[in-house]
């Protein structure tokens, strides 16, 4: 069992065998769930920082949102 305790701001630090379970990094956020007469904590999302090269790396080069914008205008007008 992990303990940790309430600073006089209401923060903790979570052990670290939590945060490698939760996989946990600097940003994350948890969420608290009431469980009976007790709560769940759980991991609730990941910083999107942390998705960056997660599809590798993309083919052709970058397109402006002006030219996205145009190419989707065509396409709905055929």
């Amino acid at each position: 069992m992990s303990k940790a305790i309430l600073t006089s701001k209401g923060q903790i630090t979570i052990p670290a065998e939590v945060r490698q379970a939760l996989r946990l990094a600097k940003g994350d956020r948890v969420e608290f769930t009431r469980a009976g007469d007790g709560f769940l904590m759980r991991s609730s999302g990941r910083s999107v920082d942390r998705l960056a090269g997660f599809f590798g790396p993309q083919p052709g080069p970058a397109v402006s949102i002006e030219q996205m914008n145009k190419d989707i205008a065509t396409e709905a007008s055929r």
